[in-house]
């Protein structure tokens, strides 16, 4: 892929840079974090109250230094906790409490 076409930030497919980096294709465990977050995700969606579009609309917003210093299921929640707070189902106040 050519480095020289704009690509934004998340779009890793083919970037020369990623391309020397081995991949882990073994299978893994999920950690309970990642279970829980996916949990999360899960009632949420079953409420109607976030898709897999507005998840993955929140992850591509994740500033750059950011997104790359966060693992993946991080980023889910990152992206869950500001469509919660955009939505007013939770407030600023109220999230910062709950990771205090």
């Amino acid at each position: 892929m050519d480095l020289d076409v704009p690509r934004a930030h998340h779009d890793l497919g083919g970037a020369s840079r990623y391309a020397c980096e081995k991949i882990d294709t073994r299978p893994h465990e999920l950690t309970e974090f990642d279970k829980q977050v996916d949990a999360i995700r899960q009632l949420l969606s079953a409420k109607g109250l976030m898709n897999v579009d507005e998840l993955r609309r929140g992850i591509e917003a994740i500033p750059e230094a950011e997104y790359h210093s966060l693992s993946y299921y991080e980023r889910w929640l990152r992206s869950i906790a500001a469509a919660l707070v955009r939505k007013n189902v939770i407030t600023q106040e109220e999230l910062r409490r709950m990771v205090e």
